[in-house]
C-alpha cells in the first residue's frame, strides 16, 4: 500500500474505532517441533496438500491462523480442524488483521478464507477434507464493535450459505450441519442481534459463565476461556490436584449440555512443559487444543493417536 493510500486508510479505521474495541464447534471426528514449511501445492484452494490422506486432526485449532505465509491454506496442509480469523470492520469491508496498524484493504474475509473455502468445499465432493465428515470449525474474532461488525457479517455468510451450518428459528431452533462452521468471538455486542435472528449461519462462542446457563448448544456450541484467568500451571512439574479437578468438571460440565471446550493462552514455546500440557488437556476431553505452531502441535496430535 503506498503511503497516500495507508494515511487514508488510518483515517477511515479510526471512524470505524469510534464504535468500540473488542475484548479478545462442530466436528464429527511428545514430538513437538517448531513450525516448517508445508507441501509445495500450486491450487487456489490447498485441496492437493494433503496427499498422505492422513485422517484431519478435529482437535486442532490454529489461534491468529491469518498470520501464517498461506493463511487457512497451512492450516488446512497440517490438518486442522479449527481456524481463527481477527476481523475489523473499516469502510463497510471485512478486514483480516490481529492489530489496526497491520490492516491491509487488500486482505479480506473474502479472499483470506470465504473464498478459497468455497473453492475447496467444490473440489472435495461438499467436504473441506474430501471423504471426511469434518465440519471446519471457522472462529471468527469480532476486533471492532460486536453489533455494527456482526450486522456486516451475516450479510456475507448469507451469500456462502451453501457453505456454513445454520440454525433456523430462533436460539432454540434446530441446527442443519455445513461444511464449514462459523463461531462467532470476540465483542460480546454480537450476541443480541445474532439472538434476534430466525435464521443464523453462525454460533456463538461462549465463556465460561455461561456454563449452566441453559443456553442451548444450538446457540453456544463452544465454550472459550483465557487459561491464565483459572489456572496457575504451565506445564512445568506436576498438574495441582485442585486444577486437574477443576479443568475436568469444565469440561465435564460443558460436554453434558454438548458444548465444546477451547483454552487461549496456553504456553506455546516447543518443549517439555507445553507437550506436558497438551497431554493434560487430552486427558481431560478438552476439544481444542490453540497453537501457532502448526507442525508442532500436528506432530504431537498423530503421535498421540
Amino acid at each position: 500500500m503506498d503511503r497516500r493510500t495507508r494515511r487514508a486508510f488510518v483515517v477511515t479505521l479510526g471512524a470505524a474505532l469510534a464504535g468500540g474495541a473488542a475484548a479478545p464447534a462442530f466436528a464429527s471426528t511428545s514430538a513437538s517441533s517448531g513450525d516448517t514449511a508445508v507441501a509445495k501445492d500450486n491450487s487456489t484452494d490447498g485441496s492437493r496438500d494433503r496427499s498422505k490422506g492422513e485422517r484431519p486432526l478435529a482437535r486442532a485449532h490454529a489461534h491468529n491462523d491469518y498470520e501464517h505465509p498461506r493463511p487457512l491454506l497451512d492450516a488446512l496442509s497440517h490438518g486442522f480442524g479449527s481456524v481463527e480469523a481477527d476481523i475489523w470492520l473499516v469502510d463497510g469491508q471485512l478486514l483480516v488483521a490481529h492489530d489496526a496498524t497491520d490492516l491491509d484493504p487488500t486482505r479480506t474475509l473474502e479472499s483470506l478464507y470465504l473464498d478459497p473455502l468455497a473453492r475447496r468445499v467444490q473440489a472435495n465432493g461438499g467436504r473441506v477434507y474430501r471423504g471426511y465428515d469434518l465440519s471446519l470449525q471457522l472462529l471468527i474474532d469480532l476486533k471492532t464493535a460486536g453489533e455494527p461488525t456482526y450486522l456486516e457479517l451475516t450479510k456475507r455468510l448469507r451469500r456462502y450459505g451453501h457453505l456454513f451450518s445454520a440454525a433456523y428459528g430462533g436460539v432454540g431452533g434446530r441446527v442443519r450441519r455445513g461444511a464449514v462452521t462459523a463461531v462467532i468471538s470476540g465483542d460480546r455486542g454480537a450476541r443480541a442481534p445474532m439472538e434476534a435472528e430466525k435464521v443464523r449461519h453462525a454460533f456463538y462462542d461462549g465463556r465460561l459463565e455461561d456454563l449452566g446457563s441453559g443456553v442451548p448448544a444450538s446457540f453456544i456450541p463452544l465454550i472459550s476461556a483465557d487459561w491464565t484467568k483459572t489456572f496457575t500451571w504451565t506445564g512445568a512439574g506436576p498438574i495441582p490436584a485442585a486444577e486437574r479437578e477443576t479443568l475436568r468438571r469444565l469440561v465435564a460440565s460443558a460436554h453434558d449440555a454438548r458444548q465444546t471446550v477451547r483454552f487461549w493462552a496456553t504456553p506455546d514455546v516447543a518443549g517439555p512443559a507445553r507437550d506436558a500440557l497438551w497431554r493434560e488437556l487430552l486427558a481431560a476431553d478438552v476439544d481444542y487444543l490453540n497453537t501457532d505452531d502448526l507442525a508442532g502441535l500436528e506432530a504431537f496430535l498423530r503421535a498421540a493417536r
